[in-house]
């Protein structure tokens, strides 16, 4: 009797995507989570965008487009979304494999470019929102992304981690307040003669009050090495790496889905350090 061959058939995308968001339900609505599908999200900076990243493709925004020059350091592991293996490697073609091998249909575009005045604006075009997470110390680069997303009126929420927590600004279309603005920069032209020191230590001193002290010393301290121009990766803990990731798809899921976000100058702030000071409670079930 001749053997009976069985075709296998790979699920429809649409199935596929389908199964990967089912136990979004409840918090996220069916029409949400196609609007979500559809949504091109623009990762600006792959190294704390790397968790982002993660964490965006994991809620359902399966297009993505990551832009970074840089390559994977060994003093990347403890906060990225990396392996040693990826040592070595463009950061966008690294984070671009591990997308893919969470959800292979995903739709992951690699651009192993540096974001400048003179490539913002194509890159920018591609999306429909924009993450950034471009280093401090690269603000011409950083001045650059958010010139050409409100040029464009994209969305664009910005984020980085703060100490055990995480902070983010977003600047929806024709907000009355630019990264410009905030930070006393130029209204408009180059920032190239700019101190990044100056402009975000003004950002640490918002954070002082808000922060374990702790915290905001080694934030300032990171600063002033930068400011005589000595390499110096700022400390950063895995905890903060994955509270920036949960803080930036929590906004752009609220974004995509037209909730009142609250726009910059308003901060929105998670500190897990003082959670577990103040944010505790019996439960009051033991008898």
């Amino acid at each position: 009797m001749p053997k009976i061959r069985v075709k296998k058939t790979r699920p429809s995308e649409s199935a596929s995507y389908e199964m990967f968001s089912l136990r979004n339900r409840g918090y996220i609505p069916e029409d949400l989570q196609a609007k979500i599908k559809k949504t091109r999200v623009l990762v600006a900076g792959c190294g704390l965008g790397s968790p982002i990243a993660e964490a965006l493709i994991r809620t359902g925004f399966v297009h993505l487009i990551l832009a970074d020059h840089d390559t994977v350091a060994p003093h990347n592991l403890n906060r990225q979304a990396y392996r040693a293996k990826d040592v070595g490697r463009l950061k966008v073609k690294a984070l671009r494999d591990r997308l893919k091998s969470i959800f292979p249909a995903a739709r992951v575009e690699a651009l192993p470019h540096r974001i400048d005045a003179t490539n913002a604006g194509d890159i920018v075009g591609g999306s429909d929102l924009v993450m950034d997470t471009i280093d401090f110390l690269s603000l011409p680069d950083l001045v650059a992304l958010h010139d050409a997303a409100r040029e464009q009126r994209k969305p664009l929420l910005s984020c980085l981690t703060a100490g055990w927590g995480a902070a983010g600004l977003y600047f929806p279309p024709g907000n009355a307040v630019t990264i410009r603005a905030l930070f006393g920069l130029p209204a408009q032209g180059p920032v190239n003669g700019e101190s990044y020191t100056e402009r975000f230590g003004s950002l640490v001193k918002a954070l002082a009050g808000r922060l374990n002290p702790a915290i905001v010393a080694v934030m300032a301290e990171a600063l002033t090495v930068m400011k005589d121009g000595t390499p110096c990766p700022a400390s950063q803990v895995a905890a903060g790496g994955a509270a920036v990731a949960a803080l930036a798809a929590t906004l752009a899921v609220n974004v995509v889905a037209g909730k009142t976000v609250a726009p910059a100058p308003v901060l929105h702030l998670v500190d897990l350090d003082r959670l577990v000071s103040v944010g505790s409670f019996p439960l009051g079930l033991h008898p």
